[in-house]
């Protein structure tokens, strides 16, 4: 047992505190995201829109996440990141004091794409932000800390948000905007004179690692498809799953919010332990490959009976998958990248994200509703395990640095 929280911690030594601080405004930030995961019970419920019709709203919210994660990645490249994380933490104070009023397809669609637009310019910058307050040793565990404030947030959230939901709908997007607007806050007093990696650094980066397009990157290109693919089934987690709640479970929006929140915490408990034995013992290629086959185990699990636990026990896989492979398809990301286009190459690793939205709704709902979530389920399990095979041909073929440490 002290071996285990040695090691516990040990796995959080030599952080900056520059990422301790981005990780704070992610969790601030993040705790208020109560809106998105109820998102589709809120049009289906409230609004009364039909099942397909939701899906297609949802999917507006990741056609502007791509637009956003493509446009910050290159405003990052071109304005730096500290002025386009305030800016998109600032912008979408008054889009989600907007959102409610918002009642009809045409102006939601509208709303939802430009709130999505708007806060995703973020991710890019966000995570050049670390990479450049980061030793190089220590760039992976400062991606997994953000991510793990992201999930304690998202614990909250959507265990807050399933409570103010029961009150009034409203109550969701405002608490969003007090949530934004207190990160964006916290991010402008601590970092608006902050300094990051010193110019040598930098230049023996340029040296290591020369100039080139993402775009012309044929084997990044297709490990960015590859990871589309993850998540259009991992954003089921978002869209069809909680929907999947509802109506074959009959669960309230509180008892949703539960099971969303024990995810976070999972992530939140166990990631920063689980990356720093992962960098120990294994290579960013078999993380990820685990992961994704995890993805498709933990929604083909849910064909095997009819019980609340299965629903805990599905989601905890579904966690593990997250876990081993978001960070460190961001680390891989940026090794092909230099501190020159580091913004580009981010951004489409966060457009690959990114596009799990717009498809991850658009083909789940359609699915689920023409043929059922068993269905789905199934249809995800099978092109995880591709996509696992995929990952494993191409990155024997790619050149990545070791990441096992000792």
């Amino acid at each position: 047992m002290r071996d285990f929280f040695k090691l516990y911690l040990d796995s959080y030594r030599g952080l900056s505190t520059p990422a301790w601080m981005l990780a704070l405004v992610m969790l601030v930030n993040r705790s208020g995201a109560m809106v998105v995961p109820f998102l589709g019970v809120y049009m289906v419920k409230h609004l009364g829109f039909s099942l397909e019709n939701a899906g297609i709203l949802l999917s507006c919210f990741g056609i502007g996440s791509v637009i956003g994660s493509s446009l910050g990645g290159w405003l990052t490249d071109k304005f730096g990141h500290f002025k386009v994380q305030l800016f998109s933490l600032t912008g979408v104070v008054p889009l989600f004091m907007l959102l409610p009023e918002l009642k009809t397809m045409p102006s939601l669609a509208a709303g939802i794409l430009a709130l999505s637009i708007v806060s995703d310019i973020l991710r890019p910058a966000n995570s050049v932000s670390l990479a450049y307050y980061s030793k190089p040793e220590n760039v992976v565990r400062s991606f997994t800390l953000n991510r793990m404030a992201l999930n304690l947030g998202f614990s909250i959230g959507p265990a807050l948000g399933g409570f103010l939901a029961a009150i009034s709908y409203d109550l969701l997007f405002y608490g969003n905007a007090f949530a934004a607007l207190l990160a964006a806050l916290i991010f402008f007093f601590y970092f608006r004179k902050k300094k990051g990696n010193s110019v040598g650094q930098e230049k023996a980066v340029l040296e290591e690692i020369p100039y080139r397009s993402p775009y012309k990157d044929v084997p990044f290109l297709i490990f960015t498809l590859l990871s589309i693919f993850f998540a259009v089934c991992f954003f089921q987690l978002l869209s069809t799953l909680p929907l999947y709640y509802r109506e074959v479970y009959q669960l309230t929006e509180k008892n949703i919010g539960i099971i969303l929140a024990y995810s976070g915490v999972v992530v939140f408990s166990l990631e920063m332990l689980i990356v720093h034995i992962a960098e120990r013992r294994t290579t960013a290629a078999n993380a990820i490959i685990f992961g994704v086959i995890c993805c498709g185990l933990a929604f083909s699990s849910l064909l095997l009976t009819h019980a609340v636990w299965l629903l805990f026990a599905s989601m905890f896989v579904l966690c593990v998958s997250e876990m081993l492979a978001m960070p460190f398809m961001a680390t891989v990301t940026l090794q092909r990248s230099n501190v020159k286009n580091r913004g580009v190459y981010m951004g489409l690793n966060s457009l690959s994200l990114s596009a799990g939205l717009i498809f991850a709704p658009l083909f789940g709902t359609k699915i689920a509703a023409n043929y059922g979530f068993n269905v789905l389920w199934t249809g995800t399990g099978l092109l995880m395990l591709v996509t696992a095979l995929g990952f494993y041909f191409l990155m024997k073929r790619m050149k990545l640095k070791q990441l096992v440490t000792k």
